[in-house]
């Protein structure tokens, strides 16, 4: 258990996996600042999330940086390009979903690395999982390993403190029913989580995106009712 005055940088999206990450490390005793994008995305429900979600979970800081990544593209995230829908567990497994927005983890880690250098920190807690995951080559745990070598070899604070930056992935083995378990069991309100890719412009999720398959696949293995909101059938968006 460290004490806390241990910061850590959370990253964190709004969703269920980033939010229980954020309840995982405050259990741990660290001191969280919490770091959230507003990077182009197609909808900015999940920022609202991470805001209040910091605020109810005690973050003791909690900065959101603005990122034109809709200006690069080449996702559904960011572009005018349609999402997925109604994909099966093995079109998950299979391929690179347009959904994948290039360099992100990348970038998001990149920018967490600062903050936590410049805030004496040097550990980071991220929600990537290699397991139910969207087939994202960011999530697994060789990406992971290769960005913390990067973060000790090119910081001022990773050559000169005596400490090495260790970047946290608790979720990473674990399946999207273990990890609500989880969180479930820390307290986590997921009614304040949000994790689909299009949501309707009350911010319902719409029930068949990758991302809402397996949270929704998650919960009924859980034997869970998901709190969030769904659009019904039929509704328009």
């Amino acid at each position: 258990m460290q004490n806390n005055e241990t910061k850590a940088v959370i990253l964190l999206s709004g969703g269920l996996d980033s939010t229980t990450v954020l309840a995982l490390a405050k259990q741990e005793g660290y001191s969280c600042h919490c770091l959230s994008f507003s990077y182009g995305q197609r909808q900015t429900v999940e920022l609202d999330k991470a805001r209040h979600n910091a605020i109810q979970m005690g973050a003791a800081a909690h900065l959101v940086l603005h990122l034109d990544l809709d200006k690069i593209g080449g996702s559904a995230l960011t572009s005018n390009i349609a999402v997925p829908k109604n994909r099966s567990t093995e079109e998950m497994d299979s391929s690179i979903p347009i959904t994948y927005v290039p360099g992100r983890n990348t970038i998001f880690l990149s920018h967490a690395m600062a903050w936590a250098e410049v805030i004496g920190s040097f550990d980071i807690f991220i929600g990537i999982n290699a397991l139910d995951y969207s087939g994202y080559p960011d999530c697994r745990p060789d990406f992971l390993a290769a960005f913390e070598k990067t973060a000790n070899l090119g910081t001022r604070a990773g050559v000169t403190c005596g400490k090495k930056f260790t970047i946290h992935a608790p979720l990473m083995h674990l399946t999207k029913k273990e990890i609500i378990i989880s969180g479930m069991e820390l307290g986590v309100d997921y009614s304040s989580t949000h994790s689909c890719y299009d949501p309707d412009r009350e911010g319902r999720a719409c029930g068949a995106c990758d991302a809402c398959r397996l949270r929704l696949k998650g919960f009924a293995e859980a034997g869970i009712p998901d709190p969030a909101p769904y659009q019904k059938v039929g509704d328009n968006k």
